[in-house]
């Protein structure tokens, strides 16, 4: 089963990926989510060695290197991701892998001061296997931080502006695409409670510094939304989360 969904879903991501060109790297944490520049999360990146997982088209490796990253690292399961960032990146040199984030490919172990994921954890098909591992990479006193939907956030659902709970947040089950970005492909991936994922952190070994519940970024708080009955909207991410964020240490 798994590893059936893990080609699944890299097939489908080699399908979707243009869509996703530039979307969903820092400064920004995801949709409707606020921005570094507003929390702050990341130390002084200066001559550290950062780990991307989840790379995606490589925006956010690359706005790493412009806030003086010694060394660029990623890892992503996309072929297609892979030859994106690598055209994103081709003034920066970066050791870019192509690989599942929860399977072992010999990366260097208590290496990186930064290890992140900017909306790709939640794709993990074992999450524990892969805190465990990011623990392995960081160094100590290193810090983890990743942004994913907000738990309860995919069992909402609105109808003309009316929002409610359309599923049992205590079920963790699949979230299935059928269709996903109209490319045809069936993609999923597991609805995990809040303390799924904090008790994972905890049972890897780290330390949770701040769990961030956000907010819209501050360009968007005084907009008056319309309302919408998308997925990802502004109408919506006003009245409930779109994002956790999660910054935890490796003491």
């Amino acid at each position: 089963m798994t590893e059936t969904l893990l080609e699944k879903n890299r097939a489908g991501w080699n399908a979707v990926a243009h869509h996703f060109n530039g979307q969903d790297a820092l400064p920004g944490y995801g949709p409707f989510a606020q921005t570094e520049d507003e929390l702050q999360l990341f130390g002084d990146i200066m001559n550290k060695k950062v780990l991307d997982i989840g790379f995606g088209s490589g925006h956010s490796l690359r706005y790493m290197a412009k806030k003086g990253a010694a060394e660029l690292w990623g890892v992503d399961f996309s072929e297609e991701q892979k030859e994106t960032a690598e055209i994103t990146l081709q003034d920066y040199p970066a050791n870019l892998f192509c690989a599942p984030m929860e399977k072992e490919i010999g990366l260097p172990k208590a290496y990186f001061d930064y290890v992140y994921s900017i909306y790709a954890i939640g794709w993990t098909t074992d999450l524990s296997t892969t805190f465990e591992l990011i623990y392995a990479y960081l160094k100590d006193g290193g810090t983890f931080i990743f942004s994913w939907d907000h738990p309860l956030y995919p069992h909402l659902k609105s109808e003309d502006g009316r929002i409610y709970m359309h599923a049992s947040y205590q079920e963790e089950g699949m979230l299935h695409f059928e269709n996903f970005k109209g490319e045809n492909k069936s993609m999923g991936f597991q609805r995990r409670k809040m303390s799924t994922y904090l008790n994972a952190l905890i049972k890897a070994g780290f330390t949770i510094e701040r769990v961030v519940e956000s907010d819209v970024p501050a360009t968007l708080a005084d907009t008056e939304p319309e309302v919408s009955d998308k997925y990802y909207s502004l109408y919506k991410a006003k009245r409930f989360p779109a994002a956790m964020i999660i910054k935890a240490v490796k003491k």
